[in-house]
């Protein structure tokens, strides 16, 4: 029993709520302003990487180009799948999200089926390779078991 009168369930769930409502407003003039500077992931590679604003030629001025892109981060922002609720919970429990997996079974509009991981730093990597290998080879099976054929697996870390 503790002195508050709430409990730490409570302040996750509020935290989990308010995770939720800023994803779903995120303000597209905000969603520019953090994009400007931010390198582009896919430019990173290259011999110069490069800014949105640099990639989309605007500095100074937003061009077509730069605020489609704009719309387009904003829409998938507000648009994201609600794991609130797990992320607050991960963190809450001193966990890390790693690995996503994903299968095409019969879609053509991205997975169909998405497992993501969490550990906490000290689980050796060894051992979570081992868990995420069973996991990838069960969901594989069940699917091909319901004679639906994984494909397109896409893993990411």
């Amino acid at each position: 029993m503790t002195d508050r009168p709430y409990t730490d369930d409570d302040l996750r769930a509020e935290a989990a709520r308010q995770h939720r409502a800023l994803t779903r407003t995120a303000d597209l003039v905000v969603v520019g302003d953090q994009m400007d500077q931010e390198t582009v992931l896919s430019t990173e590679e290259r011999d110069e990487p490069r800014t949105w604003a640099e990639l989309l030629d605007c500095e100074g001025d937003i061009t077509p180009a730069y605020e489609d892109a704009q719309e387009k981060v904003h829409h998938l922002i507000t648009r994201a799948a609600d794991v609130s609720e797990w992320a607050v919970n991960l963190g809450a429990a001193g966990l890390t999200a790693t690995t996503s997996m994903g299968w095409y079974v019969s879609s053509t509009n991205g997975w169909d089926i998405a497992v993501q991981f969490a550990h906490r730093p000290q689980i050796r990597p060894g051992i979570r390779d081992e868990i995420e290998s069973a996991v990838r080879l069960a969901v594989e099976r069940v699917l091909r078991e319901h004679g639906l054929t994984p494909r397109g697996l896409d893993t990411s870390s």
